[in-house]
């Protein structure tokens, strides 16, 4: 069937933008750019308390989206939980994450779900209710490995992983390796700003973190940031422009970016695209997919400590700093959107 028309499906949290929101309105408009007539659909998706899970699940599930204004819609593409549940007879899944909170992240500080009765019930009917809405899809497709490792884990889906280019791709630039190490995205507590706050005690060249991004853990890492008796050396700029965002890549020493587990993360791919080294976790998922260590970044234990060492190095030899730039470069502009649009519509 020749495909026309496209739906891109979106679970939005209201007043939230982040890698997932940004990932579907590129696709959208990629697919617009292709000739294809592509709209973005989204219902608001909110996650506590854990009783409403399944109901704004179900929200999804009461949607056919096979035809809109007496026209039919050749293909529904779903993307994070739970926009894949709608119904469509040609349904793909380009899958950014399940609901974390009930996989991997269970039983962990980054998660309300751990293994008691209650949980685990409702649990395993998400992991069931998963399993079928996306059996129902005609292709899976994941935004990275990791993603694609997990739902194979938890589901024994296989996905095919399908990268694609940061937003603000063709607008990144290098410029000096300055005096601040840079940190980029949602201050969550699964992004552990927390522990490159702490890492600055830790650091011992004239060495700034500046934090751009907003997010419901911000109040306490900016208390930590006093308690820990940096909070002169961490700038927190909440959310700020494009255009300032692109000067902040652009003069920063290296960019830190050690999310636990990440499923892609786009910050890794900008960074590179403006020439700075990324400095990130061994248990930090995604970001591993590119960053190889002391090749074009740093990768160190998950401790203050660990990550003060990568950015103290860096300050002290910023020609190396440059040479890890220049090779995350090479690396991150291999990642295009040429066969993405192809592979998603006809497969």
């Amino acid at each position: 069937m020749a495909v026309r028309t496209v739906v891109v499906c979106e679970a939005q949290v209201p007043f939230v933008r982040g890698g997932a929101e940004y990932h579907v309105r590129e696709l959208v408009n990629q697919l617009r750019a292709q000739g294809y007539d592509a709209e973005l659909v989204s219902i608001p998706f909110k996650w506590y308390p854990k009783e409403e899970i399944l109901a704004h699940a179900a929200a999804w599930r009461l949607i056919d989206l096979a035809e809109s204004n007496g026209q039919p819609v050749d293909l529904a593409i779903g993307s994070k939980f739970p926009s894949y549940f709608v119904r469509h007879p040609n349904k793909v899944a380009w899958l950014i994450h399940q609901y974390r909170a009930a996989y991997d992240l269970c039983g962990t500080p980054y998660s309300d779900f751990d293994f008691i009765e209650s949980d685990v019930g409702l649990r395993d009917t998400l992991m069931r209710l998963d399993r079928e809405m996306l059996s129902e899809c005609r292709r899976l497709f994941s935004n990275a490995r990791n993603t694609a490792d997990r739902l194979r884990k938890y589901t024994g889906l296989e996905a095919e992983p399908l990268y694609h280019p940061p937003r603000l791709a063709d607008r990144l630039r290098p410029g000096p390796y300055g005096d601040y190490v840079l940190s980029v995205g949602r201050i969550e507590a699964v992004k552990r700003v927390d522990l490159l706050v702490q890492a600055m005690g830790h650091v011992d060249r004239p060495v700034r973190l500046v934090v751009a991004g907003d997010g419901t853990a911000r109040p306490a890492v900016e208390r930590l940031a006093e308690e820990a008796g940096v909070a002169d050396r961490v700038d927190f700029l909440g959310t700020i422009d494009d255009e300032a965002l692109i000067e902040l890549y652009a003069g920063a020493l290296a960019v830190a970016y050690a999310p636990f587990d990440e499923d892609y993360g786009y910050v890794t791919l900008e960074a590179f695209l403006a020439r700075k080294p990324v400095i990130t976790a061994v248990d930090s998922g995604g970001p591993l997919e590119f960053v190889i260590d002391d090749v074009n970044g740093r990768i160190c234990e998950a401790r203050p400590d660990g990550v003060a060492v990568a950015i103290n190095d860096l300050a002290a030899d910023r020609r190396r700093a440059a040479r890890l730039g220049d090779a995350g470069h090479d690396r991150a502009r291999q990642v295009t959107w040429d066969g993405v649009v192809e592979k998603l519509v006809v497969g």
